[in-house]
């Protein structure tokens, strides 16, 4: 039996800023609805940006809810991470520090919804 993982959904307050952001991230298309957009872009199952008027910016690393976060690698750890912050994300610990649990060089963000995701070379 094989399962394959088809879509990420993420809630947002606003889906313009969020999905906008993973557009310019990591390319690809967006399709609109007035309750969901559809990021499919080559190498990563659709992105569902979903309206979610409560919806509550994570504040990790504190205590209490992710939602969700993703984990990143790149080949260009510098360039990925320069696109990162053109695009939009926000830098939620310096460049090089060590994230529990984390393997070194790892680097985490947060999309314009708070989403956290990490870089990492690979």
């Amino acid at each position: 039996m094989d399962i394959g993982l088809t879509a990420v959904v993420v809630d947002a307050a606003e889906l313009e800023p969020e999905s906008a952001f993973w557009h310019r991230f990591l390319g690809g298309q967006v399709t609109r609805t007035a309750t969901h957009h559809f990021l499919r872009a080559d190498g990563f199952p659709v992105l569902v940006i979903q309206r979610a008027a409560g919806h509550v910016r994570p504040r990790w690393p504190e205590d209490g809810t992710q939602q969700v976060h993703l984990d990143l690698t790149t080949d260009d750890l510098t360039a990925a991470d320069d696109l990162a912050l053109r695009a939009g994300a926000v830098r939620l610990r310096p460049a090089g520090a060590v994230e529990p649990g984390a393997e070194r060089g790892g680097r985490v963000y947060a999309s314009p919804a708070g989403h956290p995701f990490c870089l990492r070379a690979g």
